[in-house]
């Protein structure tokens, strides 16, 4: 017998189905408790709220679990490459050798962006903050590419707009750190795997040949592994409700790159790469300002400590904590900012008060450390963060395509005014 859920309402009781998930995680369906009762749910935020069933990432935050179709993340941080990981939350596999082969091939065909498109960084204030260019341009694709309006698409042409986005998003964000720094843009090298290809366009010069550590590139492979996707978070039912709209995958990404900008949401390692440079500037004292995150009457906060979802430890953070201090062994980096973040985090793993209560540094900590490390300007941060999200985005979008997901449209409880006549200008 199915499980069921029953509530009642003025006497009268209604049987909602429970859904169970292929992990156990349960779900009351309400989805016709609004016609058969007139009664809505209130969840503001949508903390307790499912808007989709989804095939993609299962995020157990109480046991720090995270897993890209079945995949356990550690393994495919430690095994996988970026665009592997790509490919199997996009498509639902692991590609084989001849797939991934045809995956590369795909996008390095597609990797230019339209010379025209240099006409918006012209008219771009120079101190415009990354993540507006990016939105901007993500957006301005579906203009170059006018086909990818059909809502009717095929499964084949949307493949298409796909792997255009794919190619193209590396370009375009390393077009925004060489125009930040007044350099001429580095154009792609269709001979190089992704990653390669990605930080010789960020920090290669037209002047010559650029060689990159192989530490330094197995680190931006964890990095953005490990930003592939989070479940449904605020940018990823941004992308796919805006997608329910048949908006096109430039403009439901776009979307979510707004989103993401957010420095609740994406912003945090932008953050805390400040409040370690407000650290320096107050004179370098971390002990000082681990006493302040400890007062509880003081408004400090430890940013990169803790995290909403994840109650004992970020899974994500134990994988990059060690690509962390590779990179900063193998650079040698001599940064007093730098130093304060290793202080903060041998307080925060070894102090009492922090274990109690599981603030442990979280992979924005070590990601905003690693970008510093790297040469990246922390403005930089969320757009690097975007890049990696880029294909749960688009995962994400394809799979509400494919489910014939209905347009997003949650309802809300009226608090305002009620029924009132008009007065007219002259009396008011």
């Amino acid at each position: 017998m199915s499980e069921t859920a029953s509530i009642t309402l003025n006497g009268s009781s209604y049987e909602l189905p429970v859904i169970t998930g292929t992990e156990n995680e349960k779900a009351v369906d309400i989805s016709k408790l609004r016609d058969q009762s007139g009664y809505i749910t209130l969840d503001p935020g949508f903390k307790n709220t499912g808007a989709t069933k989804s095939a993609i990432t299962f995020l157990d935050g109480e046991e720090g679990i995270l897993r890209y179709r079945g995949y356990p993340i550690e393994q495919l941080a430690e095994k996988s490459t970026f665009l592997e990981v790509a490919y199997l939350v996009i498509y639902g596999e692991l590609p084989s050798q001849e797939a991934l082969l045809k995956f590369r091939a795909d996008i390095n065909k597609q990797t230019m962006i339209h010379e025209d498109m240099k006409n918006f960084f012209a008219g771009f204030p120079s101190k415009s903050h990354p993540m507006g260019q990016l939105s901007c341009l993500v957006g301005a694709l579906s203009a170059f590419y006018p086909e990818s309006l059909n809502p009717n698409a095929t499964v084949e042409e949307d493949n298409e707009s796909i792997i255009n986005l794919l190619a193209k998003m590396p370009t375009i964000v390393s077009w925004i750190q060489k125009k930040s720094l007044g350099h001429p843009v580095v154009y792609p090298k269709n001979n190089a795997n992704y990653v390669e290809n990605f930080l010789n366009m960020i920090f290669g010069e037209v002047t010559g040949e650029s060689t990159f550590d192989p530490v330094v590139i197995d680190a931006m492979h964890k990095l953005l592994i490990l930003h592939v996707d989070h479940e449904q978070n605020c940018s990823t039912s941004t992308v796919r409700i805006v997608g329910s709209s048949n908006a096109n995958l430039y403009a439901s990404v776009s979307a979510g790159i707004n989103a993401l900008w957010g420095p609740l949401h994406g912003g945090a390692n932008q953050a805390v790469i400040e409040m370690l440079e407000a650290i320096k500037a107050d004179g370098g004292d971390a002990d000082k300002y681990l006493a302040k995150a400890k007062d509880k009457n003081d408004p400090f906060r430890l940013m990169g400590f803790g995290h909403r979802v994840y109650k004992n430890f970020d899974p994500r953070a134990k994988i990059i904590k060690k690509a962390c201090d590779d990179i900063l062994e193998k650079l040698g980096v001599n940064d007093p900012v730098l130093d304060i973040a290793k202080r903060l985090e041998e307080a925060a793993l070894n102090d009492q008060y922090f274990v109690d209560r599981k603030l442990y540094p979280n992979v924005d900590f070590y990601s905003g450390i690693i970008y510093r490390a790297l040469g990246f300007n922390s403005e930089m941060f969320t757009v690097l963060f975007a890049l990696g999200r880029l294909p749960g985005w688009i995962a994400q979008w394809k799979e509400m395509r494919a489910n014939k997901e209905p347009i997003g449209r949650p309802r809300q409880v009226y608090v305002g005014a009620t029924e009132r006549d008009y007065t007219p200008l002259s009396e008011r």
